[in-house]
């Protein structure tokens, strides 16, 4: 552990895969209302919620959640990276918008098992310069911080980041691969859990097709928790009675969230010749 690490991460280990974009200016709010799925200029200051950017075709970019710090600010906590990429395309429907994007470098994220120091629910904490989250429950309490690096450099904990992610999969939350972004859509991947999108603002890329399976009921498939044996990896078939029924979308150690439909037979569960048992999704961390 570094000798110079900043006291909001003191006990408080590193989540250095998770990225930080910043939407800053007068517009900023109503900028990320219009491109992302979450009613965003319905938030109160200093909450956060959970949100998505999705394709024309109402697929799933990314997931985030995302932290309405002022009046000017917005910040976007990527836990699958990809932060620069997702800046760059986003600066092309800035227009004549007063915002201003900028990757956090800056700045780092941590996290806990423990119950927060003060944030509670959406509410997020103001800690001197640190910004705290909960993103737990009582059934699994943690909470995350959010902090200036003071030129340190966070050592990496594999261990702590698995069990975070497999944290991540147990309350539904997907973590999207390379290979699984633009793949599907909100209903899909369960975002209605987490309060994730919105079907009464107005129009966001793939806002017609959101709304369209919500209101005519046309979502046949759902994230399903399943734990599997290892090396499972995202894009493979689940499979009943030697058939695909459907496909890995997130991976953690030997957990696994999987696009199912919503009926199926009770017969066993395959991945990759393994047998794979359902287990329930925590609830709570709708925001």
């Amino acid at each position: 552990m570094p000798d110079n690490l900043p006291p909001a991460f003191v006990g408080y280990p590193a989540l250095s895969g998770h990225q930080l974009l910043s939407l800053e200016g007068p517009d900023a709010a109503a900028f990320a209302h219009a491109q992302f799925a979450s009613d965003v200029t319905a938030l109160p200051l200093r909450h956060w919620q959970w949100s998505a950017w999705l394709s024309a075709k109402g697929r799933t970019i990314a997931a985030f959640q995302l932290i309405r710090l002022d009046q000017t600010q917005v910040v976007l906590v990527l836990a699958d990276g990809d932060a620069d990429a997702i800046a760059s395309q986003l600066q092309r429907f800035v227009f004549r918008r007063k915002v201003k994007l900028t990757v956090r470098t800056d700045l780092g994220v941590a996290g806990s098992f423990t119950a927060p120091e003060a944030a509670s629910g959406a509410a997020i904490a103001v800690l001197g310069e640190t910004l705290e989250l909960d993103v737990g429950s009582d059934a699994l309490p943690r909470t995350l911080r959010i902090a200036a690096l003071d030129d340190t450099v966070l050592a990496d904990d594999p261990a702590f980041a698995l069990a975070w992610r497999q944290a991540d999969l147990r309350y539904g939350v997907p973590r999207l691969d390379v290979d699984q972004r633009e793949q599907w859509t909100p209903q899909q991947l369960g975002l209605d859990r987490l309060n994730g999108y919105s079907v009464k603002k107005g129009c966001y890329p793939g806002q017609e097709i959101v709304a369209r399976t919500h209101f005519l009921g046309k979502a046949k498939r759902a994230l399903q928790l399943l734990r599997g044996g290892a090396g499972i990896t995202s894009g493979a078939q689940v499979q009943q009675n030697g058939a695909a029924i459907g496909t890995v979308v997130s991976v953690a150690g030997d957990l696994a969230l999987a696009v199912l439909p919503l009926e199926i037979a009770s017969d066993p569960l395959e991945i990759g010749g393994v047998e794979a048992a359902s287990l329930p999704l925590l609830d709570g961390l709708a925001r």
